[in-house]
C-alpha cells in the first residue's frame, strides 16, 4: 500500500519539532526528523527537487515554516535554562541523544557484520573529536569585517548544514565547537538579519550540496554509513558530558537523564507503531 502523506497541519508540527531540536546541543535534528517520520520525505523533496518541482516545493515550505516557527518559540527559553540550570539541561541532552541510539543500532543492523564494522563507528568518532580541536574562535566574525566576516559566516553555515542533513549530529553542537552556540541563538531572539541572513545561505548551500550524496550513500552502504553516525553520537555525548554533578544535582541530573532518554524512546516506538500501522493497511 502506498504511504499516507503527512497533512499540512502535521508537517508544521513536525517541523516545530525539528526546529526546537536544533536548538539543544546534541540533539540532532535529523535524528528528530527520523524519528517523527519525516527524514526520508525531506531527503528526496531535496535531492530529487526538479523532478517533483510543485509537491517538493510545497513539502519543504511547510517543513521550513514549521522549522522556522519552533526556532523563534524555542530559542529565548532554550537560552534561559542552559544560563539558570546548565548541569541538569546537559544531563537532559545527554539522555535525549541516547534515547535515539536504539533506533540507529536497528538501521546499522550491528549484529550482521560483527567487530569489523568498529572501524566505521569509530571513523565518525574520529570526525568529531578532530573538529572539536579547532581553536574555539575559528569562525568567530566580527560583523565590523564587511565581506570577510559575512564569508566566514557563510562558511559556518555550509558547516552546519551537514549536521544538519545527517541524523546523529546536532547543529547546535556544532555550533558549540566553532564557538557561535550563544551569539546564534541571541541573534535568533533579537532577529539580528545581518548575522541570521548569511548564515542561512552557507545553510542553504550545504543541505542542496550535501543532501544527494548522503541519500546514496544510505541507499548503497546503509549499515556504515548509520555505524558513522552512532560514532558521531558518541563522540557528542562526550563532548557534551559536563561532569559529575555536586550538592543536590546528584538527585537531579539523572531524573533529567532519564527524562531525556524516555522521551525520545516514546516518540520513537510511537512513530514506528504508526509506520507498522500504515504498512499494514
Amino acid at each position: 500500500m502506498q504511504e499516507k502523506k503527512d497533512s499540512s497541519i502535521s508537517v508544521i508540527l513536525k517541523g516545530i519539532c525539528v526546529g526546537g531540536t536544533m536548538l539543544v546541543p546534541g540533539c540532532s535534528g535529523g535524528s528528530m526528523a527520523m524519528i517523527l517520520g519525516v527524514y526520508d520525505r525531506l531527503v528526496s523533496s531535496v535531492s530529487s527537487f526538479m523532478k517533483h518541482k510543485k509537491e517538493s516545493l510545497f513539502f519543504l515550505t511547510l517543513f521550513c515554516l514549521g522549522g522556522g516557527l519552533g526556532m523563534i518559540l524555542f530559542a529565548r527559553p532554550m537560552l534561559s535554562l542552559m544560563e539558570r540550570f546548565e548541569m541538569p539541561m546537559l544531563y537532559f541532552f545527554i539522555g535525549a541523544i541516547a534515547g535515539s541510539v536504539p533506533m540507529i543500532l536497528k538501521k546499522a543492523s550491528w549484529e550482521k557484520g560483527g567487530l569489523g564494522k568498529l572501524l566505521f563507528f569509530l571513523a565518525g568518532a574520529a570526525a568529531v573529536g578532530l573538529f572539536a580541536l579547532l581553536p574555539p574562535d575559528t569562525f568567530q566574525a566580527d560583523m565590523s569585517a564587511g565581506l570577510t566576516s559575512y564569508l566566514l559566516l557563510i562558511l559556518a553555515g555550509v558547516i552546519a548544514a551537514i549536521a544538519l542533513v545527517l541524523p546523529g549530529i546536532s547543529v547546535s553542537y556544532m555550533l558549540l565547537l566553532m564557538g557561535m552556540y550563544d551569539t546564534v541563538m541571541r541573534a535568533i531572539t533579537e532577529m539580528y538579519l545581518p548575522y541570521l541572513i548569511p548564515i542561512g545561505l552557507g545553510l542553504a548551500l550545504g543541505v542542496v550540496a550535501t543532501t544527494k550524496l548522503l541519500e546514496k550513500a544510505m541507499e548503497k552502504f546503509p549499515g556504515p554509513s548509520y555505524l558513522c553516525i552512532l560514532g558521531f553520537m558518541a563522540a557528542s555525548m562526550a563532548q557534551v558530558f559536563p561532569g559529575l554533578p555536586s550538592g543536590g544535582e546528584w538527585l537531579v541530573c539523572p531524573l533529567m537523564l532519564a527524562a531525556g532518554f524516555l522521551l525520545i524512546r516514546f516518540l520513537a516506538e510511537g512513530e514506528i507503531k504508526r509506520s507498522l500501522q500504515t504498512v499494514s493497511r
